[in-house]
C-alpha cells in the first residue's frame, strides 16, 4: 500500500486547505464505517463491514458582484488527487454567479482536541451480544409457529471540518438500526417493530418478538372496516414520521414568503400562535441523551435549509413549538437576515414531549373503540399550503373495543396534516426514542409519545399488507 492511501482525514483537510488558491475554503472529511446483519425465515443470510471515506471542497471567490461558492465531492480520495479536487471546486465557484446564500465563513476556534486523532470505526464486534440474542429469537420465532425477517444496520461517520478561517473542528456520529418482521407461516399475517440505537446493547430482540407474536395472535380475528375518520392511537414511530416531515418542512424564509402552512394570511409568519390545545413540546438538542448529534452545522450543499458558508457555525438546543406555540422555524444566519428571524440551524435529532407518563398499553386500556396503528409508510405531500399528507398504513391496524385489542382490520390510505393533528390530539402518551418507519434511512434519532386522535381520517382502505 503506497504512502499516499495512508493520509489521515486530518491531514488531508491541511493539506487541502494548504492547496487552496479561493479566497475562502472549506473541507469536510467523512470516515464512515458500517456493519450489517441481515435474515430471513429464521436464519441468517448476510452480513459484512464496508469503510469508506468521502471529502468534499467548497471554494468561495469573491467578485464585484458579489461571493460564489464551488462545491466538489469525491470518495476514496488519495494524497495524489487532492489537488484536482481542490482545483475542481475552484473553478466551479469562478463559473458560478454569486451565491445568494453568501456569508461570512464562520472565525475559527481552539481546534477540537481529539482532531488529530484517527477516525472512529464500528465493526462486527458491535453485534456481539446483540447476534447470540437474535439466535435465540430464532429458536422461539421456529417454536412459535413464525418466521422473522429482518436486518441490523449499525454505522460509524467520523466528520472533520476544516476552514481557511481557522475552524478545527470533530465529531464521531454512531447511527444504528433494527428493524423486525415477523410473519405468519403462510404469509398472511404480519407484524413489524424497529428500534433506533447507538451501540445494540440497548435492543433485546427477545423482546421485540415476544411484542410481535402477541400482534400476530391479534390479526388472527379479521374485521374489514369501511374508510372513514376514527379515533385512532398513533404510536411512537408514526408520531416520529409524521413531525419529521412537519420540520422538513418548517424553513423560515418559505413561511415568511407565504409558501407553507406556517405563513400568516396576509404577510409574515405563523410565530407566536398557539397549534394546540395540549401543552407540547418539540424540540432538538445536540446534546439529548441517546440521540446525541453533531454541535455544529455540516452542510455539504445548500439548500432552504443548510447553507455551505455556516460551516461550524454551533447548534444549540431549540424548541420549534414550546408547549403548544410555535415558536421557532428553520433559518440560515443568510435566510434569517432576510427574514428578520433568528438563526436556528437544522439538528439531526427530535423530540416531541408532552409531560405524560402513560404507556400505549394504558392507552389502549382507556380506550372505549378504536383503531391502534402500527406504522406508516410511502408518506407524499398533497398540499405544501396546508402540509397535508397522504400515505398508507401497513403491518397491522387493530380494532380496540372496551379496552382490549380485538383484532386486525383492513390497511387504509390516510389523508391528514401533522400540524392540523396536533391541535386535534387529545392525549399524549409518555415519550421514548423510537425509529421512524418511512424516513429512518435518513432520520433515525427521535423520541415521541404516542398520541390519541380523536377523528384520524382514512380516507380509503388500502389493500397493502
Amino acid at each position: 500500500m503506497s504512502a499516499r492511501t495512508k493520509t489521515t482525514p486530518h491531514e488531508t483537510v491541511e493539506r487541502a486547505l494548504e492547496l487552496s488558491r479561493a479566497d475562502g475554503c472549506v473541507v469536510i472529511a467523512d470516515e464512515h464505517s458500517t456493519a450489517n446483519l441481515r435474515w430471513a425465515g429464521n436464519a441468517l443470510t448476510t452480513n459484512g463491514v464496508t469503510r469508506g471515506r468521502t471529502l468534499t471542497v467548497i471554494a468561495t471567490v469573491n467578485g464585484r458582484e458579489g461571493t460564489a461558492s464551488g462545491v466538489v465531492s469525491r470518495s476514496a480520495v488519495t494524497r495524489e488527487d487532492l489537488e484536482p479536487l481542490v482545483r475542481a471546486a475552484e473553478a466551479a465557484a469562478r463559473g458560478a454567479g454569486p451565491a445568494e446564500d453568501a456569508q461570512p465563513l464562520v472565525a475559527g476556534a481552539p481546534e477540537a482536541p481529539d482532531f488529530t486523532d484517527a477516525p472512529a470505526e464500528t465493526s462486527s464486534a458491535v453485534f456481539a451480544d446483540f447476534a447470540p440474542a437474535l439466535g435465540e429469537a430464532f429458536a422461539r420465532a421456529r417454536a412459535g409457529g413464525r418466521e422473522l425477517y429482518g436486518f441490523a444496520r449499525h454505522e460509524m461517520t467520523s466528520t472533520y471540518l476544516g476552514t481557511s478561517t481557522g475552524l478545527r473542528l470533530r465529531y464521531d456520529q454512531p447511527t444504528g438500526t433494527l428493524e423486525l418482521n415477523a410473519k405468519s407461516p403462510d404469509r398472511s399475517r404480519s407484524a413489524w417493530a424497529g428500534r433506533a440505537t447507538r451501540d445494540f446493547r440497548d435492543v433485546d430482540p427477545a423482546a421485540l418478538d415476544a411484542e410481535l407474536a402477541v400482534r400476530l395472535g391479534w390479526a388472527e380475528r379479521r374485521v374489514e372496516l369501511p374508510a372513514g375518520r376514527y379515533e385512532t392511537l398513533l404510536p411512537p414511530t408514526a408520531v416520529a414520521d409524521l413531525l419529521i416531515y412537519q420540520l422538513w418542512s418548517a424553513s423560515g424564509r418559505d413561511a415568511a414568503e407565504g409558501r407553507t402552512v406556517f405563513s400568516r394570511p396576509g404577510g409574515g409568519t405563523r410565530l407566536g400562535e398557539r397549534l394546540g390545545r395540549l401543552p407540547l413540546t418539540l424540540r432538538s438538542d445536540p446534546a439529548e441523551p441517546g440521540l446525541e448529534t453533531a454541535p455544529f452545522v455540516v452542510a455539504h450543499s445548500s439548500d432552504g435549509d443548510r447553507s455551505v458558508f455556516d460551516n461550524g457555525l454551533p447548534v444549540p438546543a431549540t424548541e420549534w413549538i414550546r408547549e403548544g406555540e410555535l415558536s421557532r422555524l428553520t433559518t440560515t444566519r443568510h435566510s434569517a437576515a432576510l427574514t428578520g428571524l433568528p438563526p436556528a440551524p437544522a439538528v439531526d435529532n427530535l423530540v416531541l414531549d408532552g409531560g405524560a407518563d402513560r404507556s400505549l398499553e394504558e392507552m389502549v386500556a382507556a380506550t372505549g373503540r378504536g383503531l391502534l396503528l402500527t406504522c406508516l409508510w410511502y408518506i407524499r405531500e398533497v398540499d405544501p399550503a396546508t402540509l397535508l399528507l397522504t400515505g398508507l398504513t401497513r403491518d397491522g391496524v387493530y380494532l380496540v373495543e372496551d379496552g382490549e385489542v380485538v383484532g386486525e382490520v383492513n390497511n387504509f390510505r390516510f389523508n391528514e396534516s401533522p400540524v392540523d393533528l396536533l391541535g386535534r390530539v387529545t392525549e399524549a402518551g409518555r415519550t421514548e426514542r423510537t425509529l421512524p418507519r418511512e424516513w429512518g434511512d435518513w432520520f433515525t434519532r427521535a423520541a415521541m409519545p404516542p398520541l390519541r386522535v380523536p377523528d384520524f381520517n382514512m380516507s380509503s382502505v388500502s389493500q397493502g399488507v
